[in-house]
Parts: structure tokens; C-alpha cells; sequence
């Protein structure tokens, strides 16, 4: 990582800010999610001065509550979306080849039930084509005795056969930290907490007129504000776009998508179990993550506040255990045995279908003075969303000139060497994914007992510290919930865990007794209004 502008990321490295926002970029991106951290990504690469501000958190919004899912969209080939499916499939690929150990294989399977719909000859079908695009074939379908032994929990009334596919998942959270880490590594800037409050505008008769030129930005830790000038200023703020550029080309239809968690002992899967909702058809799946267990998704029209956190609902909780219920029938399942939910808002764009489920999910561009907007999209496709944006920006940019052909996601990093630690291979791997050339940095500031795991995860003791000491924490729920996902596989948000990760990483933070209660307090409040069952928020 660039040292000069990295320190800005550490505890106390907040008073280089200042001098970061007075100086002039080429570019300055609006959103740190994974769109906005793709798009800093590809232009620093290639050589452009490139800026990012988030106003809350980086990937607080919806990249780190997505599905966690890295998959070709198998299910829009049905609507007829063969260019993003194969888009979506290509994406995939690269990214199991270049960030192993972070972006997993993920094997489904799906029954064959009588009267179920899609049948056999409609499934295999489709992953026929699914096959042609990645280029590759395998075997799909399996006999029910052949099938029940890989999914043996599943309902077996009515079960004709299975069919099982590959795709990918990964923690999502930390695919966005990855990328910022390598765009800062080139020479960029990413800066959490800081929020746009007016775009910046030269040649203007009034306060919406005019070319924009950059962005005054608000520091939400020292509460300074700051006038940031951009030769080009890319909105990248998802379901938030329409609050910054005012005036829409293109019509936002925010969706939710919540998600229950359960341990892994009371929903135990060998592959993710891909199934249709018995009530209305939807497909919804169920998968093994991070040492817990994902069911999810609902697909509804997000009416709140965008600037409230998103939350599960009653009819959506009753809606996934349905669905839980139908496939798993011995296994008894009930609210009591939910860790924790999440919701997140889905960018969607609007085309006037009554189901939201079958929007299409491909980005839309468009350009305002000087202001650039993408949203839409899927977390699989950043890439191909930041090379588009940069293929825009390349006629705002006229003295810029590069290749836009696509590049290695990530640039290749060594395993730590063994003599340096005892964790096992898949251990090592994991971080090197998470962390690349960093990784070996993260085990060797690592304390006594803190290369050990935390019981329930697949997380280090050792990942918080590095956390801490490195990566902007600037709240004790960026570090519960997206540089660790401790708050969503523990119950109660991790509060067992609290006194140990305190003693961690207090003195990291250089936070305070009071600080750190407050801290506490703050975040175990927001577990319980936004991350549990709506009957615990009572």
C-alpha cells in the first residue's frame, strides 16, 4: 500500500486529511462500495489521480449485505439476459482465478420435485448454456438415492432426482477492502466518513447550474468541511444516486433483500441447497459461509429512509422460514435458532414490472456536466462496471489516454512462508486472499494465542488487531460487521467476545475508557434494532 497516502487509514491518521482533499485529482469517486472501490481500482491503475469519499463506512450500504454469492446469474437466462449472464459468468471466472482463497467455489444443489417448476428438461437446459459460457461441462443430474446423499436433510417427498452446479461465493465486506487496498497500493485514496454535501460548480447563474468540478465534503470525525476540485466527478453511490445528481436519468427502484443466519450445527450443509419458495416460486438457497449458514433472499420494494439502516421485517422472517420449513422438514427450525439477519437495498433500475424479483439487474450510465453516474449492477461484475465508467470518463478526460482492456483482478501475492507461522494451508490462504502482500504482515504482528480462531468463524484473533492498527476503523461496528463479520456469526452481535476484542484492540484504536463504552453501547444498540429478529427489537 502506498505509505504516503495510507496513512490517512491508521488510528490518529485522520489529521492528513486536509491535505488530501486540497489537492487536485483527476478523479473523485462518491461511494465506497464495491462499484466505487472498482472504479478508484481501474483508474489508478492506469495512471489517473483518483479519489474516493464515503459517507458512512466503506461498503456500508449494500456490498456488505449482499448474498455473498459470486454467480453468473443463472436464473436470468430465463428472462432472456444472455448478454449479462455471460458477462456475469466471465466475471466469475477471473475472479476464482484471481483472488483464491477469498472467492470460493460454491456447489448448488436443486431437487427435483414433482410438479416443481423449473422442471428437469428447463434446468439442465440452462445449464447447458451456463456450461457453454464458462466453457466448460459437467455431469448435472443425479438419481434421488445419488442426490440424497448429497443434500441428506432435504425433504425427500416427492423428490424425482437433483441437479447440482457450480458457482462462487465470497465475504463481500472484505472484497471491498481488497480493492481499496490495491487501488491504494497504485497510488490512490479512499477516505471513509467523509460525505458530499454540494457539488461543486464553475460557469454557474445558479447553485444547479454549470459544469461540476469537484464536491465540498464534509469530514464526519472532525466535522471540518472541505471543497474538493475533480476534473471529473463519478456518482457511485448506488441506491443513493438520485440524492446526489438531483436529476434523474434514469428512475431507482430501491429492493431489499434480507437475510437470516443460523449456526451451522442447526442448518448443517455440505453445498448451498437452491430452491423455489413454495408459496410464490421465487428462488431462495441456503449455503454454508464463513462457519455459519445463510438463508436468504426476499426481493421487495425498500420504501424507508435510504439513509436509515435496512431491515428485516416480520413477513419477510415468516417468508425465509417458510421456505426452511418446506425443504428441511426433520430438522424443526424456529426463529430461537437465528444468530442474526441482515437487509440490504439492491440499486434496481425501474422498468415498470410488478414483480421486483424480475427486474433487470444490468448498470446504466448516464452524464450531467461533468457528473458521471452508474448504478445497478451486480457485486460479480465490478470490473466490467469500472472499465465502462472509464470508457465514459475517457472523453471528460481529454489528455488521458489508456488501455481499458481488462487486467488481473488482483496482482498475484506469495503465500506467507511456512517457517513464519503454524497455520495450516488453508488458513494461510484465506488471509492472502483477504489480505495479499499483507498477509504476512498480519501474522507477524499477531500476539500470543491471537493466530487461534475465533470459535463459531473462521476469523483470527489476529485479523481484529490488523484491523485496528490498519484499517480505518473509525467505529466499533466497522469492525464487528465489515472488516470482521463477527457481529452477524455470534450471537448478539458478538457481545460474549466484546472484553478480549477490548483488549485487543483499545489501545490499537487509541480510544479512551468512556470512547470505547460508548463505542459498545452504540453498536450493540444497532445489533439489536437492525441485525436480529423484529421481535427482539421490542
Amino acid at each position: 500500500m502506498n505509505s504516503q497516502h495510507a496513512a490517512h487509514w491508521a488510528p490518529g491518521g485522520r489529521a492528513h486529511v486536509p491535505a488530501l482533499l486540497g489537492q487536485e485529482w483527476d478523479l473523485l469517486v462518491v461511494g465506497g462500495g464495491i462499484t466505487g472501490a472498482g472504479i478508484l481500482l481501474e483508474a489508478a491503475r492506469r495512471g489517473l489521480r483518483a479519489l474516493l469519499v464515503e459517507q458512512r463506512d466503506f461498503a456500508w450500504g449494500t456490498s456488505s449485505r449482499s448474498s455473498k454469492l459470486v454467480h453468473g446469474g443463472l436464473r436470468y437466462l430465463k428472462q432472456g439476459q444472455f448478454a449479462l449472464t455471460r458477462e456475469s459468468v466471465h466475471e466469475r471466472d477471473a475472479l476464482l482465478r484471481d483472488a483464491p482463497g477469498l472467492v470460493e467455489p460454491q456447489s448448488f444443489a436443486f431437487g427435483d420435485y414433482v410438479g416443481r417448476k423449473p422442471g428437469r428438461r428447463a434446468f439442465l437446459l440452462g445449464l447447458a448454456i451456463y456450461d457453454r459460457m464458462a466453457g466448460q461441462r459437467a455431469r448435472h443430474y443425479f438419481s434421488a438415492p445419488e442426490f440424497m446423499q448429497m443434500a441428506p436433510r432435504i425433504r425427500s417427498e416427492g423428490l424425482q432426482g437433483g441437479i447440482c452446479y457450480q458457482d462462487a461465493k465470497t465475504d463481500d465486506a472484505r472484497l471491498v477492502l481488497r480493492v481499496l487496498q490495491e487501488a491504494q497500493a497504485h497510488g490512490a485514496v479512499a477516505l471513509n466518513y467523509c460525505a458530499v454535501q454540494t457539488l461543486l460548480r464553475e460557469g454557474a447563474g445558479a447553485p444547479h447550474q454549470g459544469r461540476v468540478r469537484g464536491a465540498q465534503v464534509r469530514c464526519a470525525v472532525s466535522g471540518a468541511a472541505h471543497e474538493v476540485r475533480a476534473r471529473l466527478v463519478v456518482n457511485a453511490t448506488g441506491a443513493w444516486a438520485d440524492r446526489l445528481h438531483g436529476r434523474p436519468a434514469a428512475r431507482l427502484r430501491p429492493l431489499r433483500g434480507s437475510h437470516l443466519v443460523l449456526p451451522a450445527w442447526r442448518l448443517p450443509l455440505a453445498q448451498a441447497i437452491s430452491l423455489m419458495h413454495p408459496h410464490d416460486g421465487r428462488p431462495v438457497f441456503a449455503f454454508p459461509w464463513e462457519g455459519v449458514s445463510i438463508v436468504g433472499t426476499t426481493d421487495v420494494d425498500h420504501g424507508a429512509d435510504l439513509q436509515q439502516e435496512a431491515a428485516i421485517t416480520q413477513e419477510e422472517t415468516d417468508y425465509l422460514m417458510a421456505a426452511l420449513h418446506d425443504q428441511f422438514p426433520t430438522l424443526g427450525l424456529g426463529e430461537a435458532d437465528v444468530l442474526a439477519t441482515y437487509a440490504g437495498v439492491r440499486p434496481v433500475i425501474d422498468t415498470g414490472k410488478a414483480d421486483p424479483s424480475k427486474e433487470a439487474r444490468d448498470h446504466v450510465l448516464w452524464q450531467q456536466e461533468g457528473l458521471l453516474t452508474v448504478t445497478g449492477g451486480k457485486l460479480t461484475t465490478f470490473r466490467a462496471i469500472a472499465l465502462d465508467v472509464l470508457r465514459h470518463a475517457a472523453s471528460q478526460l481529454p489528455a488521458w489516454r489508456a488501455d481499458l482492456g481488462q487486467r488481473p483482478i488482483f496482482a498475484a501475492a506469495p503465500l506467507p512462508a511456512r517457517t513464519a507461522h503454524k497455520l495450516p494451508p488453508a488458513q494461510a490462504a484465506r488471509l492472502c486472499g483477504r489480505y495479499g502482500d499483507k498477509a504476512t504482515q498480519l501474522i507477524a504482528c499477531a500476539q500470543e494465542g491471537e493466530l487461534e480462531i475465533i470459535p463459531g468463524t473462521e476469523t483470527l484473533w489476529a485479523q481484529l488487531r490488523w484491523a485496528a492498527r490498519h484499517e480505518a476503523v473509525q467505529r466499533l461496528e466497522d469492525l464487528m460487521l465489515r472488516r470482521s463479520r463477527l457481529g452477524l456469526q455470534l450471537a448478539q452481535g458478538g457481545a460474549a467476545v466484546l472484553p478480549r476484542i477490548r483488549a485487543i484492540c483499545q489501545a490499537e484504536l487509541q480510544w479512551d475508557e468512556q470512547r470505547w463504552a460508548a463505542e459498545e453501547a452504540a453498536y450493540l444498540a444497532l445489533c439489536r434494532a437492525n441485525y436480529s429478529l423484529p421481535k427482539a427489537r421490542a
